[in-house]
C-alpha cells in the first residue's frame, strides 16, 4: 500500500489583524484511525507552538497569525508518518484599502488609445508587491501600475488588485473594488453645418459632434482639396484649424460651394478620430452665377432605378457634373453625359451633393439627391432648390408605383404637422420658419427627411426700397434743374450737366453697393 498523503484544509486563507482561521489536517480513508497531527510554519522553520496557535483537537488548530502552514500524520512505535500536505498560505489582512484608477479616467476607451491602469494604496509609507485579477483575455504585471500602450477588445474586463507587504509577505490588503475597462471601436465624429443653405459672403458655423463631448477631445478642422486624377479628395487644414478646444468652428464670407470634414484628437501621446465620414459642403442657393442646375424630377428623394436627368444650364459649351459622395468620394465626371445633360439611373451610391461646373470655371449651386434604398416604403415630394419666402409650395407622400393621395401624415422637425385624410401638404405663402426638415408617413412607414430651404425675396430688399427712393428724388431734382435752364443763361447750363452726372454716378454707386 503505497505512502498516505495528509490533506490540510483552511475555512478561509486570510482574516483581518486580530481575527483568526481554523486549519483541519486528516488522512484518508477518514475510517483509519490512531493517527496524531503534526503542524509546521514555514516563517517559524519548524513545528507549531502553543504560542503560534490553539489547538482545538487532534486534528485542528486556530491560527492567528499569518504564514504558509502545512501538516502530517504520525501513528505507531515507532513513528509512521503519512507524507507532508500540501501547504496553505494564510495572509493577515490589513487596513489598507487599495483603488484601481484608469488614467486618463475617461468613460469610454477606443481602439489604438493609451491607457494606464493603476494600483494605488493608501495609508503610510510601505513598500508593496501588488497582484492583479481580470477576467480581460490579457493578464496585466504584478506592477503598480499597468500601462496599455495600444488598446484592443483583449483588454476589455474588469480589473482589481492587491498588495502585499515587501517586508511581510503574509500581510496583505483586501481587494480592491473592481473597475471595468471597455475599448470600442474607432470614433467617427460627426460633423452638422448652420444653417445648412445659406448666401454668398455669409458666415457658417461648423459643429463637430463626438461621442462622450466632456472627455478632453480637441478639434481639427480641414477643407476637401479635390484630386481630380484620383477622383477624391486629400484634406487641407483651416486657418487656426487644429486642436481647438470647441467643437465648432466659423468660416466668415464663403461664397462658393465647398467641402468640409473634421476630425478629434486626445491623450498624450495625441490619439485622433478618424474623420467624419462624409465630406459637408456649403450649399448656396442665392449664387448669381451664370451657371444653372436644373433637376428633373425636380424632388431631393428617388426610388432605386429612377431615371433622373441633371441638366446644366449657361451659355457654355463645356459642362461636367460633380458630386462628393456620403462616403466622402469627388467624383468629376458623369457616367452618361449627353450635352450638358447628366442621366443617372438611381442606385443607392448616388446619393450625394451635385453641381455644375462650366469649362471656363463658372459653377451653379450645388443640390442634394437622396436615393431610397427600401423598395417599399414611401419617399417625400418636395423641391430641390430653395422656395421663395412668399411663394406657395406642396409637398406630397409618392409609392414606386403611385402617388399617394390620402391619409399621409407629415411632419416638420420631427413634429407632426397634419395627420388628416389629405394627401398633400399645401403652404400658401412660405415664410422663413417653414425652413426645415420634413417627413412623410403612410400606413407606418416613414420616408427619409429631406431639408428645405427658404430664400428671401430679393423683390422686397430695404435695398430696392432705398434706389426706388434715390431715383425718385433725382427724378424731382432733373425736373427742377430742366426748368431752371429754360430761365437761365448758356453759361448756367454747364452748371445744370455737372449736377446731372454727379446725381447719375451716384445712383451706380449705390446699385453696386447692392
Amino acid at each position: 500500500v503505497d505512502k498516505p498523503k495528509a490533506k490540510l484544509r483552511a475555512d478561509n486563507t486570510a482574516f483581518p489583524v486580530g481575527g483568526s482561521v481554523t486549519l483541519t489536517c486528516s488522512v484518508n480513508p477518514s475510517s483509519s484511525s490512531g493517527w496524531k497531527y503534526y503542524w509546521y510554519i514555514e516563517d517559524s522553520g519548524g513545528l507549531v507552538s502553543p504560542r503560534d496557535a490553539v489547538f482545538l483537537s487532534n486534528g485542528q488548530i486556530r491560527v492567528s497569525q499569518g504564514g504558509r502552514y502545512w501538516c502530517k500524520g504520525g501513528r505507531g512505535q515507532p513513528v509512521y508518518y503519512t507524507e507532508d500536505s500540501e501547504s496553505v498560505r494564510i495572509d493577515t489582512i490589513v487596513s489598507n484599502r487599495p483603488v484601481v484608477t484608469l488614467y486618463p479616467n475617461w468613460s469610454e476607451i477606443y481602439r489604438g488609445e493609451t491607457i494606464t491602469v493603476r494600483c494605488e494604496i493608501h495609508g503610510g509609507d510601505t513598500e508593496w508587491d501588488y497582484e492583479w485579477e481580470t477576467n480581460s483575455t490579457i493578464k496585466p504585471p504584478n506592477q503598480t501600475e499597468y500601462r496599455i500602450r495600444s488598446a484592443s477588445s483583449s483588454n476589455s474586463g474588469n480589473y482589481r488588485c492587491k498588495g502585499r507587504m515587501k517586508s511581510s509577505q503574509h500581510k496583505t490588503t483586501e481587494w480592491s473594488d473592481s473597475v471595468t475597462l471597455t475599448v470600442s471601436n474607432k470614433p467617427r465624429p460627426v460633423l452638422t453645418v448652420s444653417p445648412s443653405w445659406l448666401s454668398p459672403g455669409a458666415s457658417v458655423t461648423l459643429n463637430c459632434e463626438v461621442e462622450h463631448p466632456s472627455a478632453g477631445w480637441s478639434f481639427y478642422w480641414y477643407k476637401a482639396v479635390p484630386d481630380l486624377s484620383e477622383k477624391t479628395s486629400s484634406y487641407e487644414l483651416l486657418p487656426d484649424g487644429s486642436g481647438t478646444a470647441q467643437d465648432s468652428y466659423i468660416i466668415h464670407g464663403q461664397t462658393h460651394t465647398a467641402g468640409y470634414v473634421c476630425r478629434a484628437g486626445r491623450g498624450d501621446p495625441e490619439y485622433h478620430t478618424d474623420h467624419t465620414s462624409s465630406l459637408h459642403c456649403m450649399l448656396f442657393p442665392d449664387v448669381h452665377s451664370a451657371a444653372s442646375l436644373t433637376v428633373s424630377p425636380d424632388r431631393v428623394q428617388h426610388f432605386t432605378s429612377d431615371s433622373v436627368s441633371l441638366t446644366c444650364e449657361g451659355n457654355f459649351t463645356e459642362w461636367r457634373v460633380r458630386k462628393f459622395s456620403e462616403d466622402g468620394r469627388l467624383y468629376s465626371d458623369c457616367r452618361r453625359m449627353t450635352g450638358s445633360t447628366c442621366n443617372i439611373y438611381t442606385s443607392k451610391s448616388d446619393t450625394a451633393v451635385y453641381w455644375c461646373e462650366s469649362g471656363s470655371g463658372e459653377f451653379s449651386s450645388a443640390v442634394n439627391i437622396t436615393v431610397q434604398n427600401d423598395g417599399n416604403g414611401p419617399i417625400l415630394v418636395s423641391p430641390v432648390h430653395p422656395v421663395t419666402e412668399g411663394a406657395s409650395v406642396s409637398l406630397s407622400c409618392s409609392l414606386r408605383t403611385q402617388k399617394i393621395l390620402s391619409n399621409v401624415f407629415f411632419y416638420h422637425n420631427d413634429k407632426l404637422i397634419q395627420n388628416d385624410h389629405r394627401g398633400e401638404l399645401n403652404i400658401s405663402a412660405v415664410s422663413k420658419s417653414d425652413e426645415g426638415f420634413y417627413k412623410c408617413q403612410y400606413s407606418g412607414r416613414e420616408s427619409a427627411q429631406s431639408w428645405m430651404s427658404v430664400k428671401a425675396d430679393s423683390s422686397s430688399s430695404p435695398v430696392w426700397l432705398i434706389v426706388g427712393l434715390v431715383c425718385g428724388v433725382s427724378l424731382i431734382i432733373i425736373l427742377l434743374l430742366l426748368l431752371y435752364r429754360c430761365t437761365t443763361t448758356n453759361s448756367e447750363t454747364f452748371s445744370f450737366t455737372y449736377y446731372k452726372l454727379f446725381i447719375i454716378q451716384r445712383h451706380k454707386c449705390i446699385m453696386r453697393s447692392m
